[in-house]
């Protein structure tokens, strides 16, 4: 078993945003949404096996606890992308044989990045 997609609730008209974070920033490639899921709103993003699927939520409220978590090469190379775009990082070294950092998407959901070592 492995994940297919994990679904990020954005609000209503966050979608150009989700679009310059996930692609411009941490170079995932949009992919195109079903026609069948298309009037829902929302964008559909993978890089290499990832996939994330940013969803209309309306009300919207970010998950501030739950969150995906993103295996990356250089670590320092992702903190300093999202750093240099003005999003704060939080290191953490609390999981053995990883080092990692949270940040937030534009929207406030928490997203973890991490790497072996």
């Amino acid at each position: 078993m492995r994940f297919h997609h994990v679904q990020l609730a954005i609000p209503v008209g966050g979608e150009d945003e989700a679009q310059t974070f996930w692609v411009e920033l941490l170079g995932f490639d949009e992919i195109v949404k079903p026609l069948a899921l298309a009037d829902r709103g929302g964008r559909w993003f993978r890089n290499g096996e990832v996939e994330i699927h940013c969803g209309v939520e309306d009300p919207f409220s970010p998950a501030k606890k739950a969150h995906p978590a993103f295996e990356v090469e250089d670590l320092v190379v992702s903190a300093a992308l999202l750093q240099g775009a003005g999003y704060l990082t939080k290191p953490d070294n609390l999981l053995v044989g990883y080092r990692r950092f949270y940040a937030n998407d534009p929207f406030g959901n928490r997203l973890e990045f991490l790497a072996r070592g």
